[in-house]
């Protein structure tokens, strides 16, 4: 199911910048409060991403934008294996769009409701190459804060990638975080402390925290304490200290043991970096260069005959919404000419704020940096290769180009 676009590749001009028009889009595949995900191809590269856009007027009404700009800024500085990694960022009247990898093979949550059941090996392997990821997080002084199935993604061959930065917060060095966010049933025990009068603050710990019992949940099928988003605060601090964690007793002593250590109250006690993890017994087989490469298969591997999401997100009308530029131009104008007759004191403050959204937006374009760091680089070999020839040599050689400049090159012709 797709939008009836051209297949002929557009020529791009390399200092425009990249726009919904460089884009096809072929089929929807989630859906939030303000803002929608698409697979997209992009016309020129023909490379498909997935591209998420957030629709400003809802952002602005939920005073979600901070949170939008927060993640701009926090994903255009990373890049790693284990990530989603950010592409490309862009605006138009209406909307505001993140091009991001594209991950086929679904969500952890999206296989837990499936029933998949997850293997001891399998739940290993995610921890490694999720503590990877952490560990990359905490050299850039990343707290993600929402670490859960919904937020893991698997590739075409089941490896795990982290998304969502929404609310994932930076931190500098000793400093300590203090604002409450995160997803109750995965949050550690120290966020819970302002709720109840202390306010001790939080570091890395509580990522490490929310992977224990992601992979909990993953081997067992449910999570260690029952809790909801309603529950309060003192009843869940309540639930910590008074209910002992059951560990069937069909997993093996050493997933038992690496979850205790994950999933220990006192944060200090806690693993909260990698190399605390590595020191495990348990992981000492692992090697963790095989990890980083991706050369270890996991032994879960998504279904490549279908998309592994909720299918209702491939209804036809979501679809229609998603149009290219100069399919929208039309409902722009409308909406326009109906500000500009509505001069109500609220639809100018509104006006106002959809503006500062505009001016303030981050465009980002990561292929061009990459393209930029590129040329630069063969600038500086091609330096450093002319400066290691001798001076003598050099004399030598234009000598010989005088000589020989009426010599027509041979021709050859590759395969």
């Amino acid at each position: 199911m797709g939008v009836s676009q051209s297949s002929k590749a557009p020529v791009i001009d390399d200092t425009e910048e990249v726009n919904f028009d460089h884009f096809q889009i072929l089929r929807a595949i989630g859906k939030g409060s303000f803002g929608k995900v698409c697979i997209v191809q992009k016309k020129d590269t023909k490379k498909m991403y997935a591209m998420k856009y957030m629709n400003k007027l809802k952002c602005v009404e939920r005073n979600e934008v901070r949170n939008v700009f927060k993640e701009l800024q926090i994903m255009q500085n990373l890049e790693h294996p284990f990530l989603v990694n950010f592409w490309y960022s862009f605006q138009d009247e209406e909307d505001m769009f993140m091009v991001v990898d594209l991950l086929l093979g679904g969500d952890l949550r999206y296989h837990l409701q499936q029933n998949v059941h997850f293997s001891e090996s399998t739940v290993k392997l995610y921890v490694c190459e999720v503590a990877l990821a952490l560990g990359y997080l905490r050299s850039k002084h990343i707290i993600h804060r929402d670490i859960k199935p919904d937020n893991i993604l698997l590739d075409e061959h089941g490896h795990v990638h982290l998304t969502d930065f929404n609310i994932a917060a930076i931190v500098k060095e000793d400093m300590r975080a203090t604002s409450i966010a995160g997803t109750k049933p995965y949050m550690a025990p120290e966020l819970f402390q302002p709720f109840v009068g202390t306010h001790p603050g939080y570091s890395f710990a509580v990522d490490w925290w929310s992977l224990g019992i992601t992979a909990y949940e993953l081997l067992r099928g449910q999570r260690p304490y029952i809790m909801r988003s309603s529950t309060p605060a003192n009843e869940i601090l309540q639930a910590f200290h008074s209910h002992n964690i059951n560990y069937p007793a069909a997993w093996s002593e050493e997933i038992k043991s690496l979850l205790r250590k994950l999933l220990c109250i006192e944060a200090e006690n806690r693993i909260s970096c990698l190399s605390e993890l590595q020191d495990l017994a348990y992981l000492c087989d692992v090697n963790w260069d095989a990890v980083l490469q991706k050369a270890i298969p996991p032994g879960f591997l998504p279904n490549k005959r279908r998309l592994n999401c909720d299918p209702t997100f491939e209804l036809e009308e979501m679809i229609l919404e998603s149009k290219p530029l100069h399919k929208k131009k039309k409902r722009l104008a409308r909406k326009m000419k109906e500000n500009s007759t509505d001069s109500s004191p609220q639809n100018g403050q509104l006006q106002q704020r959809l503006e500062s959204v505009q001016r303030d937006f981050i465009v980002f374009n990561r292929e061009k940096l990459k393209k930029v760091k590129e040329d630069k680089q063969e600038e500086e070999e091609k330096e450093d290769t002319k400066t290691d020839v001798p001076e003598d040599k050099e004399k030598y050689e234009e000598i010989e180009d005088g000589q020989n400049n009426n010599v027509v090159p041979a021709t050859y012709i590759s395969a």
